[in-house]
């Protein structure tokens, strides 16, 4: 069976062209999520949800483009998709209490943060210049000039949550410069 004809098929419910689908394109989808997610578990959950949504909408498939390319764009939103909830699920409100609304919120020095402090001022700065420019940037207007998020997501004109993923990135690659020595 060639895949125009599984694809034409299968918008006219055949089940064999399903599963003659699934099991032709399952390892470009797996692998795909694979190297995304790097948890087998989680790539072969969304590998699921993506051959269920591309079955449910089959009829939408436009023939003009490649069933790989569809099937991996798919892949990709519903990845997309679990980060964004994931990360709403994060700074979802964790208590209620007689009405009132609170969430919580780290703002304990955490080990990156720890090892970046005790770390002499000179050497700290020559590992700082290891980094990538905008990363520089980032650790110096939070650390050195100590803007707040909001104020650093002014200066750089970028939404606060870039900047916290942003420096979260820039402190971490700053712990293994350290880590290293």
């Amino acid at each position: 069976m060639e895949i125009s004809e599984a694809i034409k098929r299968a918008k006219e419910n055949d089940q064999k062209a399903f599963n003659y689908l699934l099991d032709l394109f399952w390892d470009d989808v797996y692998g795909f999520q694979l190297k995304r997610i790097q948890n087998e578990n989680d790539a072969e959950d969304v590998t699921i949800q993506t051959f269920s949504k591309a079955f449910d909408k089959i009829e939408t498939f436009d023939d003009g483009f490649k069933f790989k390319t569809w099937l991996i764009t798919i892949s990709k939103n519903i990845h997309i998709d679990l980060l964004r909830k994931e990360k709403n699920s994060i700074t979802q409100i964790i208590s209620k209490n007689d009405g009132d609304l609170f969430q919580v919120l780290d703002e304990s020095p955490s080990p990156e943060d720890k090892l970046i402090t005790e770390q002499h001022l000179a050497k700290l700065l020559r590992d700082i210049k290891k980094l990538k420019p905008h990363y520089q940037e980032v650790i110096n207007l939070r650390y050195f000039q100590e803007l707040s998020y909001k104020e650093i997501s002014k200066e750089l004109d970028e939404p606060i949550n870039n900047v916290k993923v942003k420096l979260l990135r820039a402190k971490k690659l700053l712990a293994e410069i350290i880590r290293k020595k």
